[in-house]
């Protein structure tokens, strides 16, 4: 195993609730009233959609505002990994990650534990380059039972409001997080910041159409089924705790850029934003090259 490599969920596609558009020159994030589930490959138009964007819609109606998921892990910090999250705006790589306490951060000397006063205390944080970002994995379907599809965001009500119904869910079904029928649903609702308009976040609930009793019963009984199989949800939890805490950071420099395009070009100075775009585009002509190479069900590999 790579020293300083974090070893994350396996993504096979993305939740987003917004997008990056071009307006006047510049690629800047639109916020969306609903769901979108991509790929993980670009073109020049943005992200591909996924297949089950389609799927779900059908399902669901044209707006796609409830997605039926399962999560891959017991533990709740697994399922949802959230973090004051400093990154730099030209090369996308994190530079400083902590939780309010403790935080890890990247210097002259490498990487250092040093304690973390949260944004509103913090020098290196001055000017709103620090924000609460969180990375939440589910699976969708059954295409891939350990893989995952990922919604990141950098909003504090989807933060607070995941990290609360997971806790719960976790205290209500005896720890069977991750044989329990859930669903993301995006809510909206106003705010004096937000000057009376709505503000889209995401909740994680029970199946539409089930109790919390109902729910309960059938995750003890897929749990009962997955231990008789010799499915060790344990092992599981314990291998995704070590690959996480095999890294000193998450994300890589390749999906730091994409984070940063997405949730904090807002923030980049001018003559830095050409420098960030000129990643970007590279990231897209990459993406392109995989889908041209894309044949005979084999990926083209880019280290």
């Amino acid at each position: 195993m790579l020293k300083g490599l974090a070893l994350t969920p396996p993504v096979i596609g993305r939740i987003t609730i917004g997008k990056v558009v071009e307006k006047n020159g510049k690629r800047l994030p639109e916020k969306d009233d609903e769901f979108t589930i991509t790929s993980q490959i670009q073109n020049k138009d943005g992200w591909i959609n996924h297949p089950l964007n389609e799927t779900l819609r059908k399902e669901h109606g044209n707006k796609l505002r409830n997605i039926p998921v399962r999560l891959l892990f017991n533990d709740p910090d697994l399922n949802l990994r959230a973090n004051y999250t400093l990154f730099d705006r030209q090369t996308g790589r994190p530079v400083c990650v902590g939780n309010g306490e403790t935080c890890r951060r990247a210097t002259k000397t490498g990487i250092q534990s040093l304690p973390c006063p949260a944004p509103e205390a913090c020098e290196l944080a001055k000017g709103g380059n620090c924000k609460p970002y969180g990375r939440l994995n589910v699976r969708i379907d059954d295409e891939d039972e350990l893989g995952s599809f990922v919604f990141r965001t950098t909003g504090f009500n989807s933060i607070r409001t995941l990290t609360t119904r997971l806790r719960y869910f976790t205290a209500a079904s005896g720890g069977l997080l991750s044989t329990l029928p859930l669903e993301l649903r995006l809510r909206g609702k106003s705010t004096t910041q937000s000057h009376r308009a709505p503000i889209y976040y995401v909740d994680l609930t029970i199946r539409t159409g089930m109790t919390m009793a109902e729910s309960i019963v059938k995750a003890r009984t897929l749990a009962e089924e997955r231990k008789s199989s010799g499915f060790d949800q344990a092992a599981l939890d314990e291998a995704a705790k070590l690959g996480f805490d095999n890294g000193a950071f998450e994300e890589s420099e390749e999906e730091g850029i994409a984070v940063v395009e997405e949730f904090y070009s807002d923030d980049i100075p001018a003559h830095n934003r050409d420098n960030l775009e000129n990643k970007v585009d590279l990231v897209a002509k990459l993406g392109k090259k995989m889908e041209q190479f894309n044949v005979s069900g084999e990926s083209m590999l880019i280290a």
